[in-house]
C-alpha cells in the first residue's frame, strides 16, 4: 500500500510540473501562434562547418562546434560557439529572448575578441513555414547596413544558417556567412 501511494504522488507530482511546463508556453499573438519554442531544436552539442567570405572578396572555411542551452524557461536560449579559424580559435555568444507580445525573437551576438565592445541591436524576426527570418539595421565600416539572419533545413540532426548584409535597405543582399550544423549530442 505504501508504494501505491508514492506512485500515486509521484505521479500527481508529474502532473503539476506538467502544468507548470505547459504554461510556460507564452500565449499566442492575437491571430498567430507563440514561436516560445522555436529555438528548441538547437538545444544540444553541434560540429559546425563555416564559410565565410572576406573582405577582399575570397571565401575561407572553417570548423567550429556549438552548444545551445535553454534560459528563463526556454523563453531564451545561449548559443556558445568555438570558431577554429585558420588564423587561430576564437569565441562568441549568440543570446536570444522570445517577447510574446510580438511573437518575435531578438538575437544579440559578443564576440569573443571583442567581449566588452559595444552590442550591435539585436537582429528580431520569427519562424514561419520552418524559416526562421531575422532583421536589424545598424553600422558597419561606418555606413547603414541591414543584417539578416537565416535558419533553415532544419531537421533533428542537422541545420543551415547564413548571414546577409543590405547596403539599400534591403533591396540586395549578399551573403556573407554559412554556418552548417551536424548534431553531436
Amino acid at each position: 500500500m505504501n508504494k501505491l501511494l508514492r506512485s500515486a504522488a509521484c505521479v500527481i507530482a508529474l502532473l503539476g510540473f506538467a502544468g507548470i511546463a505547459q504554461s510556460v508556453d507564452a500565449p499566442s499573438p492575437a491571430g498567430g501562434r507563440s514561436g516560445v519554442h522555436d529555438f528548441d531544436f538547437e538545444v544540444g552539442s553541434w560540429k559546425v562547418h563555416h564559410r565565410v567570405k572576406r573582405a577582399t572578396g575570397d571565401w575561407f572555411e572553417f570548423e567550429g562546434t556549438c552548444s545551445t542551452r535553454l534560459l528563463m524557461s526556454g523563453a531564451g536560449n545561449v548559443e556558445d560557439n568555438v570558431f577554429n579559424r585558420p588564423d587561430g580559435t576564437t569565441t562568441g555568444v549568440g543570446l536570444r529572448a522570445y517577447d510574446s507580445k510580438t511573437a518575435q525573437w531578438a538575437i544579440w551576438w559578443i564576440d569573443g575578441r571583442d567581449p566588452h565592445g559595444a552590442l550591435d541591436p539585436p537582429v528580431k524576426g520569427r519562424f514561419e513555414n520552418g524559416v526562421g527570418m531575422f532583421y536589424s539595421d545598424g553600422m558597419l565600416n561606418g555606413k547603414p547596413v541591414r543584417t539578416r539572419y537565416t535558419w533553415s533545413r532544419i531537421t533533428a540532426t542537422s541545420a543551415h544558417w547564413e548571414q546577409a548584409y543590405s547596403p539599400d535597405a534591403g533591396k540586395t543582399w549578399e551573403t556573407n556567412w554559412y554556418m552548417d550544423f551536424t548534431r553531436t549530442s
